[in-house]
């Protein structure tokens, strides 16, 4: 009667964690063999027999009768008096099987019997989350938000798996509710300890590639290739495309009519400012495409340190700066080019960039400058006082005091 209470608790698993018959009976049978070998030191000549759907189980020790005062091995032999008080009938050489009773084994060991079931089951099934969720990296996966800490949003799937969205992989507008349903890619899953750690990221350019597959057909179906994303989450991407379809324009379809296609992916990373460009193996063409919206008067390149010269009419600097120098970085991290911007200055005028006043200016202040675009001396001459105060977070003095360094070097 032990034996079947104690399996029918044990079958209880098999409906809540769906797992197999097959694998439960093997789960079961360690577990038993593992109990066995605490109690007797082997479990060689030990049979177990169970049927988890009906819940029985049997254990049987068998062992072979030897004369009394000639055991040598306790669980391969028994002596013949021994045997004679399971049937008496048992000759010295015969084979003596022997069910062993779960109560046999000991309260404690029961007891150890379950904690070591559902240690083992709860391994399975973190190897199975660990096995299901690796097949998914990279993958695009929804789940909802359970609670909010500090550092990390906690998601659940439909199945009550843990996804982790770490600060640090949300985009800085990205705001939850408990509740809310949250996209993002299967950035890594580990096994720590026994428990798979399962990371979402919406930051990592991936993301965008696989939105634009789920969101624009021609993608999805192979017409249009994704060669490269770059972003600044939150802020600014470029994602270069490119078609083997010649009939295909590949920025079109990606962008569709008024913007109706990309707008929901726009939407989905907090408005981020995304521009689609026409991959080309051309690196002169491929360069100034990238920094678009910014038209490009020249450029030089240098391919054995990967760098490019690109001249520009000065108002057309800003454009390929950008805000905060995002649309540069951009373009360079896309075509894997540095990119130098030069100004054709009017009527022959020279400009000369701000690192140069390292000797008379702080880096950090140069740093401030460079955040807003303005990389160059007649860059930030431009601008009055008041603009260059709103604009940075620099004090007026120190404004004040850079304006005279610069002014002085075209005086002189």
């Amino acid at each position: 009667m032990e034996n079947i209470a104690l399996i029918e608790s044990f079958s209880e698993f098999k409906d809540d964690k769906l797992i197999d018959r097959v694998t439960l009976m093997a789960i079961l049978e360690e577990v038993f063999r593992t109990a066995l070998k605490r109690k007797y030191g082997s479990d060689d000549n030990f049979d177990i027999i169970i049927n988890p759907d009906k819940g029985d189980m049997e254990i049987w020790r068998n062992r072979v009768v030897v004369a009394d005062g000639e055991v040598e091995d306790p669980n391969a032999e028994i002596s013949l008096s021994e045997a004679r008080k399971i049937e008496s009938d048992f000759e010295i050489g015969e084979d003596v099987a022997e069910e062993v009773k779960l109560v046999d084994l000991g309260r404690r060991a029961i007891l150890a019997l379950r904690q070591n079931l559902i240690a083992k089951i709860h391994e399975h099934d973190n190897t199975n989350i660990y096995k299901q969720f690796k097949d998914l990296e990279g993958e695009i996966y929804n789940a909802e938000v359970h609670h909010i800490r500090h550092r990390a949003v906690i998601l659940l799937d439909d199945e009550g798996n843990e996804i982790i969205l770490p600060k640090e992989k949300q985009i800085p507008s990205d705001f939850f509710r408990k509740g809310d349903n949250v996209r993002g890619i299967i950035e890594s899953v580990d096994l720590k300890g026994n428990k798979p750690t399962i990371i979402m990221s919406r930051t990592h350019p991936l993301f965008l590639e696989k939105l634009f597959e789920q969101e624009i057909p021609e993608v999805f179906d192979g017409l249009i290739t994704v060669k490269k994303v770059v972003r600044i989450p939150g802020e600014k991407a470029k994602v270069a495309v490119d078609s083997y379809d010649d009939r295909i324009d590949p920025v079109g379809a990606c962008v569709g009519m008024k913007g109706s296609r990309i707008h929901g992916i726009v939407r989905e990373l907090g408005n981020e400012n995304i521009d689609v460009i026409n991959y080309t193996s051309n690196v002169n063409l491929y360069i100034a495409r990238a920094l678009s919206p910014a038209k490009i008067n020249s450029i030089k390149i240098d391919e054995e340190n990967k760098t490019a010269e690109v001249s520009l009419r000065l108002e057309e600097v800003s454009k390929a700066i950008g805000r905060g120098g995002h649309n540069i970085r951009l373009a360079g991290q896309l075509t894997g080019y540095e990119i130098d911007v030069i100004r054709e200055g009017e009527e022959g005028e020279e400009d000369v960039e701000l690192k140069e006043f390292a000797d008379e200016i702080d880096a950090w202040i140069i740093e401030e400058f460079h955040k807003i675009g303005l990389d160059t001396a007649k860059r930030v001459l431009e601008y009055d006082i008041e603009d260059l105060i709103a604009r940075t977070d620099l004090e007026e003095e120190t404004i004040r005091e850079v304006v005279k360094i610069l002014k002085e070097e075209f005086e002189e």
